[in-house]
Formats: C-alpha cells, structure tokens, sequence
C-alpha cells in the first residue's frame, strides 16, 4: 500500500525525489500512512477542492481491502 501511495504521488509532484511516506501501524491494527512532499507540490497532490487527495485515498483504501486491512492516509507538512 505505501508503495503504491509513494507511486501515484511521484506521478503528480515535479519533485518525485522528494516524496516520503512513512507507515505507522495503530494498535487496533489500523495502517497510517504519511505522505510528504516538497513544498511546492502540495498543491498539486492536494488538488482543486481536495480531489486528487480524495482519489488518492480511495485507490489506497481499494488496495487494503484486498490484504483486509483498514488504512488512513494523511498528507502532511
């Protein structure tokens, strides 16, 4: 899952060198995943409206159900 988040934001930002997403696992066994970009590219990862972030949670979320698993992806500074 956190490699598939780290892909699909390398494919917007203009810096794909500078995409971080770091895993944390809550003890209800909920999968944090944190995304970080440069700072110029938040936008573009944010999208009109918060489109493109709610996409991006979606396709994760998709990909978690097939290992059964419960994910958050928060994008953060």
């Amino acid at each position: 899952m956190d490699e598939l988040l780290a892909y699909l934001a390398r494919a917007l930002v203009d810096d794909p060198d500078a995409v971080e997403v770091e895993r944390f696992e809550e003890d209800d066994g909920t999968v944090v995943l944190e995304l970080a970009v440069a700072d110029d590219d938040y936008g573009k990862v944010i999208g009109r409206g918060g489109r493109t972030a709610q996409a991006l949670r979606t396709l994760v979320k998709a990909a978690a159900v097939k290992e059964h698993r419960r994910v958050l992806v928060d994008i953060v500074d």
